[in-house]
């Protein structure tokens, strides 16, 4: 397993060159987020998701299994968990048996989601994930010559690149755990029985899983917009929409859906700039929003004089959004209409990507008219929450009856939520945020500074306060500087 902090090109091209390279019978490569980077254990993993009950698991495997833990990350309390299990074997190399009845411990005492494969010395490859299915995961196959590769990932894009067919790729159940040994096919096992099979609808329009194609699912989030669109501007001011301009590049699909369904020309008025990664997992809004800047560039040709129809994928905290239309308006357009393929985001995202407090969520507490006024367009519309489920149902294998996981957008979560869960979750991302501020800081200044000089770069780096110029200035030239500013705090 290799591990450490990459820009998301620079380990992409790292991974992709290494898997094809590989001559040994087993490798882990995770693409995810920073954690854990050394173990003294026989054990490599890659995991994704949440646990809620970390506290108390953190305190279990300090007190009583005499693990230390080094991090509040879940990336190092649910493996060690599994691993203070695996040891009640007492032996020195464990079999599958021994695997899926730990394993069947393990998820009696951990809650939340989890998606995780990992590698056991003298064993083999393992996958697992949560009794719910909130989490993505698949495993495919390959046939190569002299045998086949087996191979489990998140989505399936990553195995298909690597020569699996659409067809030798499936999603293990909710609470199915898989063991892959050397020159063996895969055992499958149910280690705890699957609930209400509810995969996280936040992630559907961004990656294959669950047996739902992202393309598909946009272009019928899209469909469903375009009926949302037509409800709310009335004929009158739909007949007024000039163009319908996408935000590149999650919301092409979307965008060509509801100019296909509204008879609007589609353009595309933002050239993408590669060399920029994903803005909405900076750190701090003042990057968020520089970031877009050097990401797009509106062509005023598709602006100038008309009203358009901006199509993204959702508004988050509403940086993205408020620069895009800034954009818009400094390339000529008289009118902004910003519809979003999802509904309002409210709540946090408990289960994945930690997006923010819900306190910074846009939509947490202004109207579609507020957040009009807030990113500086004329009318906001967004999804409805049971139009992108049914677009999601539509084509679920599971048929229409399936249910999703979706407390983002209803704050309703399906395995509830402990007591005391978000007060931990802001105390943690309070000690994630500080070390950050003052390293930002320390590099503005330099070591040789005093602590006065320090205070003020400290308020500049946390406000991107023009009262501090060489910190704003640090901040913005450091741009690209991923591994510092672009990883999100789990």
């Amino acid at each position: 397993m290799e591990s450490g902090l990459w820009t998301c090109q620079a380990l992409w091209a790292s991974a992709i060159y290494d898997i094809l390279q590989w001559e040994q019978p087993l490798g882990l490569k995770h693409n995810l987020c920073s954690s854990t980077h050394h173990s003294t254990d026989s054990k490599a993993r890659a995991d994704n998701g949440n646990l809620l009950n970390s506290v108390s698991l953190k305190k279990f495997l300090d007190q009583e299994a005499h693990r230390h833990i080094n991090t509040d990350s879940d990336s190092e309390i649910l493996p060690n968990y599994f691993a203070s299990e695996l040891n009640e074997s007492g032996k020195a190399r464990v079999n599958a048996e021994d695997c899926f009845k730990s394993l069947e411990r393990t998820y009696k005492k951990c809650e939340g989601s989890w998606a995780c494969t990992a590698m056991i010395a003298g064993l083999g490859l393992i996958g697992f994930r949560d009794p719910y299915g909130i989490r993505p995961i698949v495993i495919g196959s390959r046939t190569v010559e002299g045998g086949t590769d087996y191979m489990i990932a998140s989505e399936s894009v990553a195995l298909q690149f690597l020569g699996c067919r659409l067809e030798d790729i499936r999603d293990p159940l909710p609470g199915e755990a898989v063991i892959i040994v050397k020159g063996s096919e895969p055992v499958f096992r149910q280690v705890q029985p699957k609930a209400n099979y509810t995969p996280d609808i936040f992630e559907v329009g961004r990656l294959f899983a669950h047996g739902i194609s992202v393309e598909n699912a946009r272009f019928k989030m899209g469909e469903k917009l375009a009926a949302t669109i037509k409800k709310e501007l009335g004929p009158e001011r739909l007949a007024q929409v000039d163009v319908v301009i996408p935000i590149p590049e999650t919301s092409n699909t979307s965008a060509c859906a509801v100019a296909k369904h509204l008879k609007k020309e589609l353009a595309s008025g933002f050239v993408k700039n590669r060399y920029i990664f994903r803005t909405f997992l900076m750190s701090s809004q003042r990057l968020r929003r520089s970031g877009v800047r050097r990401k797009l560039h509106a062509m005023s040709a598709e602006f100038k004089d008309k009203t358009v129809l901006l199509v993204d994928d959702s508004i988050v905290r509403g940086n993205t959004s408020l620069e895009i239309c800034l954009m818009a308006r400094e390339a000529g357009a008289k009118s902004i209409i910003f519809p979003s393929a999802s509904p309002p985001v409210r709540h946090s995202h408990i289960y994945g990507v930690d997006l923010a407090s819900a306190d910074e969520l846009i939509a947490y507490s202004k109207t579609p008219a507020e957040i009009a006024v807030a990113i500086g367009a004329d009318t906001v519309i967004y999804q409805t929450l049971p139009d992108l489920e049914a677009a999601c149902a539509e084509l679920s294998p599971r048929g229409i009856d399936c249910y999703f996981e979706s407390g983002v957008f209803s704050g309703c979560y399906v395995t509830g939520v402990p007591e005391g869960h978000f007060e931990h979750l802001e105390r943690v991302r309070g000690r994630n945020k500080k070390p950050k501020i003052l390293e930002a800081a320390r590099r503005t200044i330099g070591d040789t500074s005093t602590d006065e000089d320090l205070s003020q770069a400290v308020a500049g780096v946390e406000l991107g306060s023009t009262q501090s110029p060489i910190a704003s200035y640090s901040q913005d030239i450091s741009l690209h500087d991923f591994n510092d500013y672009a990883l999100p705090e789990y």
